[in-house]
């Protein structure tokens, strides 16, 4: 019997990087509370709500693997949410401009009939330009980050506002570690080639 992968995301950017796998799936959104817990460390975030998330979709379909992800943004240790508008955006953007902001991408895949659960948190440290308010705004009217932690979307224009990324996975900071989720899925004996 093959076995049943779901996505535990809306984000249609995560879908499109799980495609690159060719292997089939489905997507269903997770309804989990996204506030951090008093004194939670942003990476110990980003790694309890991929775990949230993908213990909600398990309920539903116990004999799925789920994939669960989340991305938590930080300047100076401190968490960078999603903007959600115009104003939030361009404060985010003025703040980040020409600094380091971490971005850390955690990624659980659990196996709704085992139980087994395997987790990660893929960090990517990305420099950004020191790029002026009238680039921003120009950003802005064009790319509408206002759903993106850090209010930039790397895989669109947003590359224009970077000057260079370290990381294991280019992926990761879309939002979804594609090398760690092949090690994950290999180990749940999911053939992908």
């Amino acid at each position: 019997m093959k076995q049943t992968i779901i996505l535990a995301s809306s984000s249609v950017y995560r879908r499109e990087l799980l495609q690159k796998l060719q292997i089939q799936f489905s997507c269903v959104s997770p309804k989990v509370d996204e506030t951090p817990l008093d004194n939670e460390k942003p990476h110990q975030t980003a790694l309890r709500l991929s775990q949230e998330k993908a213990k909600k979709v398990a309920d539903e379909y116990p004999h799925a693997l789920v994939i669960g992800c989340d991305q938590v943004a930080t300047l100076d240790n401190i968490p960078l949410g999603k903007p959600l508008n115009h104003q939030n955006a361009m404060k985010q953007l003025q703040l980040m401009r020409g600094r380091e902001v971490t971005f850390y991408s955690a990624l659980c895949l659990l196996n709704a009939a085992t139980g087994n659960m395997q987790s990660e948190v893929v960090p990517t440290l990305v420099k950004f330009r020191q790029y002026s308010d009238q680039e921003i705004e120009s950003y802005l009217a064009k790319d509408q980050p206002y759903q993106c932690a850090g209010s930039a979307k790397s895989e669109g224009l947003g590359i224009v506002l970077i000057e260079r990324m370290i990381g294991e996975d280019p992926n990761a900071l879309i939002g979804l570690p594609l090398i760690k989720l092949v090690t994950m899925l290999t180990n749940e004996k999911v053939a992908i080639v």
